[in-house]
């Protein structure tokens, strides 16, 4: 698990994404639980606010598929 303290304008999802790529579904809702009443400050969050960025599994790579009967 890693830190990271907010700026002007932040929100979870935005933080999400930076941190973790658009490839992690359910990344805002992952720091959400790590960090009990974040939610409680708002969809804007405070500026200078340390908050836990959990350790996510690297999603799957995805493969391309090939139709062998068409």
């Amino acid at each position: 698990m890693r830190t990271y303290v907010t700026s002007r304008g932040d929100m979870v999802d935005a933080i999400a994404a930076r941190a973790y790529g658009d490839e992690h579904i359910g990344a805002a809702e992952a720091i959400l639980a790590a960090n009990p009443g974040l939610a409680e400050h708002g969809p804007i969050l405070p500026e200078n606010l340390t908050i836990l960025l959990p350790d996510l599994a690297r999603p799957r790579p995805q493969i391309a598929t090939v139709d062998l009967w068409s």
